[in-house]
């Protein structure tokens, strides 16, 4: 008996936990392994990173984005069929993963994490590891052997050489991927295309779901 009043306990403060969210919404996943999937996005606030190029720069302040629980979140999730939940930001690994990706593990979702991996802590329970490394800060050398996907935002010719830098690094199982940034696509996707015909083991990600004008 004791031992069941403590899971439930422990159930209980775990779904309490808090998380600073700029927005949640179900879609369709635009870039990657799983391109074309229907997923819910939950993206929390918080980045210390500061991509000059990024396009959801509101993301960046930790303190003034809506607080909601574990149990909010599932909820939320579960109103919606599709059973991959995707955990971006800004940057989440600023936060303790752990209580939401085991809830959400816990009512049958995959779950998936889009990160730069500079986080003091890799927290989580994951079944896909998203790692798009930038230059503007070193990652955490603890998500190299979890990265089951590594994918380089091409924004300038540069890009291209550093984004070898991290394959020999990762599982080598891993997909290694190069997306164009979407401004500068016109540029940059003639190199990244004659790069991949070069480089077979290199695959190239679009962002679908600008060009279906979804979110």
């Amino acid at each position: 008996m004791q031992s069941n009043t403590k899971d439930i306990k422990s159930v209980v403060k775990r779904d309490a936990f808090e998380y600073p969210v700029m927005e949640s919404f179900y879609t369709i996943q635009g870039e990657g392994k799983f391109q074309g999937h229907a997923a819910y996005f939950i993206r929390l606030g918080g980045c210390d990173v500061g991509c000059h190029w990024c396009d959801v720069k509101e993301s960046w302040p930790v303190d003034t984005h809506p607080i909601k629980t574990v149990a909010e979140l599932v909820k939320e999730a579960s109103a919606h069929p599709g059973r991959i939940v995707v955990i971006t930001g800004g940057e989440p690994l600023m936060h303790d993963l752990n209580p939401l990706t085991e809830a959400l593990q816990e009512a049958g979702f995959r779950t998936h994490i889009e990160t730069s991996g500079v986080g003091k802590q890799i927290t989580g329970i994951w079944d896909w590891v998203c790692f798009s490394p930038k230059k503007f800060k070193e990652p955490n050398p603890a998500i190299f052997p979890l990265v089951n996907e590594l994918k380089v935002v091409i924004f300038h010719p540069s890009d291209i050489v550093w984004s070898e830098t991290w394959t020999n690094k990762l599982p080598a199982k891993s997909l290694w991927l190069m997306q164009p940034e979407w401004s500068k696509q016109a540029d940059m996707n003639p190199l990244i295309v004659q790069f991949v015909k070069e480089n077979p083991r290199w695959q190239i990600s679009v962002q679908t779901h600008k060009f279906l004008q979804i979110p």
